[in-house]
């Protein structure tokens, strides 16, 4: 075990600042580092001598690769406490950024997925590089795109939010910024400079973005933009694989492939997340339902499948339970939806 903190907190200047500080798990999170984060920010909120919040990583593989998945598993296979607590805790973390009363940014450079995302996506300012690759990859695992991907993921446009949701694909950041994951595009050699200057005047942070901005270049996703708006569109995944089908070219045939190839129960959850998160009025309401799917899937046994298969034996052949689409009822996700008791429901910090 290391002795280096898992978060780094400090104020330089009139910033805060937060460094995710696990880079041989590609900064993993745990519940103790949702933790500190959130002690600081709620100590910063009301801190006049902070101005602007910046968040960022330590070496170089990459921003974060999500929540600390081999601890999750090993928590479902026991009484799967450790993993309430860490999705309870994890939501009021993202909670907190999403209605954060200061600026911040957040340097996305690398690998953000999953839990990354939840960290990244509230922030104000998303500076990604050529370096930056973004997926929300959990229906793989027999989770779902959680972390407000609800709200993130459905307000995207052209439906494109529920084809990431549905495949798992991964962005560069011209396609990030096309949708909005991004707010502006660095080139990685400049982010020590810029990180710099914005400790040094945390007032002038637009300035500095428009002053350090380059050019991504053109996003691969804008040539397949009118196919994933016409197929996705469909309200159930196998009107959506119908579509797919119909189309009839290489692009859509793979779709239907990896679509196929992700738990038949994630899937159906992840179509019915975006389609409840685009009615809803609030992001506080998409947390609370996002809780509920979580309390009961990060303890099924088609969680423990996926990690088993795509992260331990690595031979990712998972034996999904239910093994089809069309042998997931209505009732089954009705079932995952549905309000826990009072006493086990998610809430938003005091």
């Amino acid at each position: 075990m290391s002795d280096d903190p898992e978060v780094i907190v400090r104020v330089e200047g009139r910033v805060g600042r937060l460094t995710l500080n696990r880079p041989q798990a590609l900064h993993a999170l745990t519940t103790n580092m949702c933790r500190e984060m959130i002690a600081a920010l709620t100590a910063w909120r009301e801190d006049p001598a902070v101005e602007l919040v910046l968040i960022d990583h330590s070496g170089e593989r990459g921003f974060c690769a999500g929540g600390d998945i081999r601890t999750l598993a090993e928590s479902a296979r026991g009484d799967g406490q450790a993993n309430h607590e860490f999705f309870f805790t994890e939501y009021r973390l993202d909670h907190l950024l999403f209605h954060y009363p200061k600026p911040t940014v957040v340097i996305m450079d690398g690998v953000v997925m999953g839990g990354g995302v939840g960290v990244a996506r509230p922030c104000q300012f998303r500076v990604g590089t050529e370096r930056t690759t973004f997926a929300m990859p959990e229906t793989g695992i027999g989770l779902f795109p959680d972390v407000g991907g609800s709200w993130h993921l459905s307000r995207m446009p052209d439906h494109i939010g529920t084809w990431l949701a549905l495949t798992g694909a991964r962005l560069k950041a011209a396609d990030c910024e096309l949708v909005g994951v991004i707010t502006d595009y660095v080139e990685a050699a400049d982010l020590a400079e810029l990180k710099a200057w914005i400790v040094k005047d945390p007032a002038a942070i637009e300035t500095l973005l428009t002053e350090y901005e380059a050019e991504p270049g053109r996003p691969p996703i804008a040539a397949h933009q009118d196919e994933i708006a016409r197929c996705f569109a469909g309200d159930s995944v196998e009107a959506i694989l119908a579509s797919l089908q119909a189309t009839d070219s290489d692009w859509a045939r793979e779709q239907i492939g990896i679509i196929r190839s992700k738990s038949p129960l994630s899937t159906k959850i992840a179509l019915r997340q975006m389609q409840e998160g685009a009615r809803a009025m609030a992001f506080t309401e998409v947390m609370a339902m996002e809780y509920r799917i979580a309390h009961r899937l990060a303890i099924s046994q088609d969680f423990l499948e996926g990690v088993r298969a795509v992260i331990l034996d690595k031979d990712n052949q998972p034996k999904w339970e239910p093994p089809s689409l069309e042998a997931v009822s209505e009732a089954m996700v009705d079932a995952i939806f549905a309000p826990l008791p009072s006493n086990l429901e998610w809430s938003p910090l005091p």
